[in-house]
């Protein structure tokens, strides 16, 4: 083995995977080289490969514990370090314990968290896990489009007041949640930049869905429009800031405090974007670093700036706070059903405050299959494992906490990337990375234990052997798309299922070929394909209607409300007879992602006959 190879092996380049159609694909030197150089560890010859190489080895081998250590939390575990001597250990809650160890390390009981423990000045993170999530009881949700929540005769954005009046009109026909795609925060000085897959900071909210008072109807069309809504809610909420009383500045005063510094951090960020663009590799050379002199010169002479950034954040969580609530009031078994996006856009505030964190260069992505015969690169910036360990994993326990401060449950984008993700170069094939998936998985377990919360890891495409077992065995559902695999009564228990996703055309789309007419409209395929894929799908709707007694909503939702998935996810789509899908992968512009609406107004949900004999549907077979 050369030392590229080893040094690779070492960071965890995965040399070979096995795509869809079971073909090797395996990873040359070149790629290997490029995924090194994301992460730091640049091996352009062999000397240098072999170098990085002996560093990395002197440093492992240095170690009397490994660099994370998962223990079941309520035990007291005994650790065997390679050399004793004096440890500290370091509780989340601030709680200390010292002692010393020979061959044998025994700590006291660990509550749930991550500790830190100091053995020979080498730290290691104990992550203090339960062995697994309890399996929510038989239930379902409706799954709707926040950004179309308004009706075309109000206009504008859907804003999370309008989120409340939606939950609380589902939430009493007896729905256990109501989900939505990620709300993380976006890039508000860019609003062409709609798609809540590619955020600026999973670890703070989207402003562009704060309910601003005072806003007014603006009648339009079935697409929201977004600048102009965009435009018109900031300027509004810039104008509220600008008479903040006494108790608001108190109450931003002590939210601020409370966030400590990572949320001034963002709020600079976002006080530079406005002065600077959206994307921080465009601004000038002195602001790319966020503890550069210039910087901080910047946060001191515009200090409003910076605070009507946190006042944002601030009132974000107040009014997710407020649906959180409105979603307890009901009784709701989980309320808010939240999104996890898989990763974070390169130029954004994540980035831009913790550079080492996450590798450059490079996007995740997916590997070659029959739909994307090139393969996937989705402009997303990955995390580099070792980095996310010598941190402790806390970035990753942030975000997730961040999330289920609001939601009862949470859906993880793309879990297969808590086994391996692909990263994608900018200048050549792909190759696949592992990730600290027993790490992953217990961090996960920790935050939904401490927040009482359901987790669904986004299991679909190139599943690794043993992922979805993993998935199971600490309690975390998987998903099953009845679209694709409607043999839905041999479906595990522990999953969520739907018959589609924000990414696949609704019933009445998917009966009409409409997603076809699409993908021959814009060249996807030729309309040979398009032929032989509406031939398909004339035989999927058959197999459907036989399996599910027809092809209409409430046939479909009793076929689903009586499988063995503890949890159903219901399209406001399907139920409403929408034809048109929210999101047409591998399109920008030509396609409205992001922009219909679902028609009728937030507050007239619970009112609708479609929704009540859905509703009647899972109550009919015990949920």
């Amino acid at each position: 083995m050369t030392a590229l190879e080893a040094l690779a092996q070492a960071a965890g380049v995965l040399p070979r995977y096995h795509d869809l159609t079971g073909q090797e694909h395996v990873t040359d030197p070149e790629t290997a080289r490029a995924l090194l150089s994301a992460m730091d560890l640049p091996a352009a010859s062999e000397g240098q490969a072999a170098r990085r190489l002996a560093d990395w080895q002197a440093r492992a081998a240095a170690r009397a514990l490994p660099e994370w250590v998962v223990v079941e939390a309520g035990t007291a575990p005994v650790l065997h370090p390679a050399r004793g001597g004096a440890w500290h250990l370091l509780l989340e809650d601030g709680t200390v314990h010292d002692g010393a160890a020979d061959d044998r390390l025994a700590l006291p009981v660990l509550p749930l968290g991550l500790h830190r423990l100091v053995l020979a000045g080498q730290e290691t993170t104990l992550l203090s896990a339960p062995p697994a999530l309890p399996l929510p009881p038989r239930g379902w949700g409706v799954m709707l489009p926040l950004y179309g929540l308004r009706d075309a005769a109000t206009g504008g954005l859907g804003d999370y007041d309008d989120l409340r009046r939606a939950l609380e009109g589902i939430g009493g026909l007896g729905a256990g949640f109501v989900g939505i795609n990620p709300i993380h925060a976006g890039f508000p000085t860019d609003p062409g930049a709609i798609s809540p897959y590619s955020p600026s900071s999973r670890r703070r909210f989207n402003v562009a869905h704060i309910a601003c008072p005072g806003e007014g109807a603006e009648p339009g069309g079935d697409l929201v429009d977004y600048p102009p809504a965009i435009a018109a809610r900031l300027a509004g909420l810039r104008a509220a800031f600008a008479v903040l009383d006494a108790q608001g500045q108190a109450d931003l005063a002590a939210f601020r405090a409370a966030q400590g510094a990572a949320l001034d951090r963002f709020a600079i960020h976002q006080a530079l974007s406005d002065r600077f663009g959206p994307y921080w590799t465009d601004w000038p050379a002195d602001y790319r670093a966020p503890d550069g002199p210039a910087v901080a010169r910047f946060a001191a002479e515009h200090p409003q700036e910076v605070a009507f950034h946190a006042w944002l954040q601030s009132r974000a969580a107040v009014q997710l706070a407020g649906v959180r609530d409105a979603a307890r009031a009901q009784g709701m078994a989980h309320g808010l059903y939240l999104d996890l996006a898989v990763g974070t856009h390169p130029a954004g505030a994540e980035t831009w405050a913790d550079p080492g964190l996450f590798a450059r260069g490079v996007s995740l992505g997916a590997p070659p299959d029959p739909f994307a015969p090139q393969g996937q690169s989705w402009g997303l910036a990955p995390m580099i494992p070792h980095e996310l360990a010598a941190r402790g994993f806390r970035p990753l326990a942030e975000t997730l906490r961040a999330q289920l401060e609001f939601a009862g449950a949470l859906r993880i984008d793309h879990i297969l990337g808590f086994e391996r993700a692909f990263w994608v170069p900018g200048d050549g094939p792909g190759a696949y990375v592992a990730m600290p998936k027993p790490a992953l998985l217990a961090v996960a377990r920790i935050e939904a234990a401490r927040a009482g919360a359901v987790l669904v890891g986004e299991d679909l495409g190139v599943i690794p052997e043993g992922l979805q077992d993993a998935l199971a065995a600490s309690g975390l559902l998987g998903c099953r798309l009845a679209m694709f695999d409607r043999d839905i009564h041999a479906w595990p228990q522990a999953v969520l299922g739907s018959f589609g996703t924000h990414d696949l055309p609704p019933l009445a789309g998917w009966r009409a070929g409409a997603d076809i007419d699409w993908h021959e409209k814009l060249g996807h395929i030729p309309p040979e394909a398009a032929g032989a894929a509406r031939a398909q799908r004339q035989r999927d709707l058959a197999d459907l209607s036989a399996r599910a007694g027809g092809t209409d909503a409430e046939a479909l939702h009793r076929w689903l409300a009586a499988s063995p998935a503890r949890l159903v996810a219901l399209q406001i789509e399907d139920i409403l007879g929408a034809t048109a899908q929210a999101n047409l992968p591998g399109t920008v512009d030509s396609h409205p992602n992001w922009r219909r609406r679902i028609g009728p107004a937030p507050g007239a949900l619970g009112q609708s006959d479609q929704l009540a004999r859905a509703a009647r549907a899972m109550q009919d077979h015990g949920r």
